[in-house]
């Protein structure tokens, strides 16, 4: 875990809500990437595409750590400290997640 994040016992393994943005897929909107929150599972949009659905969650649950999810990358990021964070295992995901862009 990076050493600039103090949030790492909110990472959990978590069961991804969707197989796509969960929002967007609701909505018919459109993403670019996905993000995983792992404190609870929520799949949203990064803040590249146009909804930010990903972002929009943090905003409403204060869970600090997201994770790059399509496909799984590998990578942490904590939304309170702005650091990129080191993740103690990648999230699987349930199955083949549909492309926008």
């Amino acid at each position: 875990m990076s050493g600039d994040c103090i949030h790492s016992s909110t990472i959990n393994q978590v069961i991804p809500s969707a197989r796509g943005c969960e929002e967007c897929l609701a909505t018919g909107s459109e993403w670019l990437h996905l993000r995983l929150c792992r404190s609870c599972g929520h799949v949203g949009c990064c803040d590249d595409s146009p909804n930010r659905h990903a972002t929009a969650h943090f905003h409403a649950t204060h869970h600090p750590i997201i994770e790059g999810y399509d496909p799984p990358e590998g990578w942490g990021w904590c939304y309170v400290d702005r650091v990129v964070v080191d993740l103690p295992d990648q999230t699987p995901q349930r199955g083949p997640i549909p492309r926008y862009y």
